[in-house]
């Protein structure tokens, strides 16, 4: 078990791209730094096949993802695999709490959490989520070999996920709520235009998820040939993700209209040693990728950096009773 009494330069919340660039940079820095988080590999991990990172002209996200955390281990990063519940910040010290209790402080934050997938908020939705639903073309594609499905989504991750989705199944619908795709890659947009089992649906809406045990059908509020009910084996809803920003609300952190973080070039946000990178932020504008998520984590690792360079003394370690027996 993770030494919970320690004293850390840094904690990074998130076991993304952002989250292991970051350790890299601050392992290098020699910072005593660890990571926190439940989710390994964030978006990237789920992926597919990733070809617009530098030095691989192809590479499954998770394998690329093993390999960032690989750099990390060597370096002597603890990893924690436990969510983070909450962060308090007193001073220039913050107590980072796990969902399983354990607790450790750091002189600065970085928080790297990410976002979460949106859903379309119908009844089953969740229950059903690994009986039909899913939120993961690239996870559960193979299982739909010989299969009707369906992908909700316009944009670049909805258009990978049907053309990934038409090399398995024998029918994907492709529906979309707009008259046109939203600038999605153009060469997933070509891949998707050449499979000739993929139909796009646009200007449509899924309303209702119908079945017994799971799904077995959608309904559409308008009819596509000729019924407004189409019987599908899986439905994947590919409707982009919401930053996690409870963690940056509960610290006073500054939000966007569209609740990403506000980070300034060296990815500081308004709280004075807590730092922000990835998808959370606002830093990249539309452009989510993997090379800016590690990107801004090398940032945000040196910032710190240069944090704790300036105030050497400024967080002493709080005593905590003991967080797990």
């Amino acid at each position: 078990m993770t030494n919970t009494s320690e004293r850390y330069d840094l904690v990074i919340a998130g076991q993304g791209a952002a989250g292991f660039a970051a350790a890299l940079y601050a392992a290098r820095y020699q910072m005593k730094s660890i990571v926190v988080g439940g989710t390994f590999g964030g978006e990237t991990a789920i992926g597919g096949a990733i070809e617009n990172y530098p030095g691989y002209v192809s590479i499954d996200g998770f394998d690329l993802m093993m390999q960032f955390k690989a750099q990390a281990e060597k370096y002597g990063v603890p990893i924690v695999d436990e969510n983070v519940a909450s962060i308090t910040r007193s001073g220039h010290c913050s107590t980072v709490t796990t969902t399983e209790g354990q607790r450790f402080q750091a002189a600065t934050v970085i928080l790297a959490v990410g976002r979460e997938r949106r859903k379309l908020g119908l009844e089953h939705e969740d229950e059903w989520t690994g009986r039909g639903v899913s939120f993961c073309s690239t996870c559960d594609a193979p299982l739909h070999k010989g299969n009707v499905v369906a992908v909700v989504g316009g944009g670049d991750s909805a258009v990978k996920g049907a053309g990934l989705l038409s090399k398995y199944a024998k029918k994907v619908y492709i529906i979309y709520r707009g008259a046109e795709f939203r600038r999605p890659e153009p060469a997933n947009l070509r891949a998707l235009n050449a499979a000739k089992n993929v139909e796009q649906v646009f200007n449509t809406r899924v309303v209702k998820l119908n079945g017994t045990d799971g799904l077995s059908s959608i309904v559409l509020d308008r009819p596509v040939s000729g019924s407004t009910e189409l019987k599908v084996d899986g439905l994947f809803i590919e409707i982009g993700a919401n930053p996690r920003k409870e963690l940056a609300v509960e610290l006073g952190v500054a939000l966007n209209d569209k609740d990403e973080v506000i980070v300034d070039k060296y990815m500081r946000t308004n709280v004075h040693g807590v730092f922000a990178a990835g998808d959370l932020t606002d830093a990249s504008g539309e452009l989510k990728q993997t090379i800016t998520a590690a990107s801004q984590g090398a940032l945000a690792a040196t910032s710190a950096y240069a944090d704790i360079t300036a105030h050497p003394s400024a967080c002493e370690i709080q005593p905590m009773e003991s967080s797990r027996t």
